[in-house]
């Protein structure tokens, strides 16, 4: 399925070097404030208290913070859970209080301005808890990728596999760039957001990686940087309608999903944003500057021996 067809490939390889210089300045100003400002971790990988409040009516989150605040829990989040009248509240537990103690104070803040306020659990996530959640949250992103550079070596060749994943991974520091900048909070929702960006940004790769197999083989007299250029100019209406529609799903997550999906959506809007950049304009000229070349592809016909009379 296509919306348009462009007739005339777009020399996308004569301005490779130019995409990569803007990549590499984006990855090293993400690298930057990762180093200076480091990411700003939500209470599952800190180590807190989790409470839940019920309400009899829709609850003002926005007052709820305020209230908090006045008795000096400054550091709390407050999201709506499940409902408009449930209530989530992440808070860092203070030294010399137990999480029991810190709900109960809580709730009694909570119950001064609004009699209708119900405690429902009190959790409590020590810091062990969350040193083994982002341990094994790394462990995963290192499992994405060796699964990625096999899958990519045993389908094209390690050319491929090598820019694929040199590409996504320029994805990944980008939003943990981002999030180091802004200081946005970084949950497991945006580990996972993280995790799936990883997929989904290797799956345009590998539909351009595809195409520039194909024309490998059926364009024989053209240079490799015409071929490529074909490829990605190829898969130009697919790429909009696929991304274009997953941004749109995205983007309603992010615009109405409220404070829960928040930054899982933001992360995904920015590596969706980056991964069709680095997908295309990275990945494809670092496979050209590694030297890829028709005969990796292309197997020499033997000759024929001739029959003896």
């Amino acid at each position: 399925m296509e919306f348009f067809k462009i007739k005339k490939d777009i020399p996308f390889m004569r301005h490779a070097l130019v995409f990569n210089i803007i990549s590499l300045v984006t990855f090293l100003a993400a690298v930057f404030f990762l180093a200076t400002k480091g990411l700003n971790f939500s209470v599952e990988f800190t180590g807190g208290t989790l409470v839940e409040v019920e309400y009899a009516q829709a609850a003002d989150t926005q007052k709820i913070r305020e209230s908090l605040a006045k008795v000096n829990y400054t550091d709390t989040q407050v999201v709506n859970f499940g409902s408009s009248r449930d209530v989530l509240i992440r808070m860092p537990l203070k030294p010399g209080q137990d999480s029991a103690a810190q709900g109960s104070n809580v709730i009694s803040v909570l119950q001064q301005e609004n009699a209708d306020a119900q405690l429902k659990r009190v959790e409590f996530v020590g810091p062990q808890v969350g040193k083994e959640l982002a341990e094994n949250g790394a462990i995963a992103l290192l499992l994405v990728v060796i699964g990625i550079i096999i899958y990519l070596a045993m389908r094209f060749e390690w050319r491929f596999a090598v820019s694929a994943i040199v590409a996504n991974l320029h994805d990944v520091v980008i939003i943990l760039g981002f999030f180091a900048f802004f200081q946005w909070e970084f949950s497991l929702p945006v580990l996972a957001a993280v995790l799936a960006v990883l997929g989904y940004s290797v799956n345009e790769s590998v539909v351009v990686f595809d195409r520039v197999r194909e024309n490998i083989r059926k364009m024989r007299k053209a240079t490799i940087p015409q071929v490529i250029d074909s490829a990605i100019t190829g898969t130009i209406s697919r790429t909009i309608i696929t991304h274009g529609s997953t941004q749109l799903a995205v983007l309603s997550m992010l615009i109405f999903g409220g404070e829960v999906l928040h930054y899982f959506a933001m992360a995904l809007t920015i590596g969706i944003l980056f991964g069709i950049y680095s997908s295309v304009l990275v990945a494809s000229p670092l496979v050209m500057w590694l030297g890829v070349s028709r005969e990796q592809f292309i197997k020499p016909q033997k000759p024929k021996e001739e029959a003896v009379v």
